[in-house]
């Protein structure tokens, strides 16, 4: 078995030792995709027991809601425990990740509302579709903002 190559880069400038994912996987940037995908759709999940449990009695707004509200936190663990095992900045990160997290919720909840209320989409396939371009947008900042390390230069 090849170990895992030293030299690489992980990406934004994140810094800290591989996070235990990176014994199965060894490349840096696809585990953090792993990570991603297992959460989009545990957030989908998350959306989809809310709806069918309580979304006729609440509406899909709730489900929208309940279904962040369990799920940013597990996602939270998972990247920077399992991807990147960063050290340090512990409430500045989860901050970081909730500004993003909550940029994509707020983008669903509007694109939801279009769908649902003007367009009479159903909320399932709705958030489905919606689910694949906020993920796309989610991963870019978590990347290159949530979890960034850039070294300063100059003095403070």
């Amino acid at each position: 078995m090849a170990a895992p190559d030293s030299t690489a880069t992980p990406p934004a400038g994140m810094t800290g030792k591989p996070g235990p994912l990176m014994r199965i996987v060894k490349n840096q940037a696809l585990a953090f995709l792993l990570v991603g995908g297992v959460n989009t759709v545990l957030g989908t999940v998350w959306f989809v027991v809310w709806q069918v449990t309580l979304g006729s009695r609440f509406g899909y707004h709730f489900a929208i809601v309940a279904g962040y509200l369990c799920n940013v936190l597990c996602a939270f663990a998972m990247y920077r425990y399992l991807v990147f095992e960063v050290r340090g900045h512990f409430l500045r990160d989860f901050w970081r990740f909730v500004i993003v997290n909550s940029g994509a919720f707020a983008v669903n909840l509007a694109l939801m509302t279009l769908a649902v209320t003007v367009l009479h989409f159903p909320p399932i396939p709705s958030q489905l579709v919606i689910t694949a371009v906020t993920a796309t947008a989610s991963f870019f900042g978590y990347r290159d903002f949530s979890f960034s390390r850039h070294k300063r230069t100059g003095t403070s």
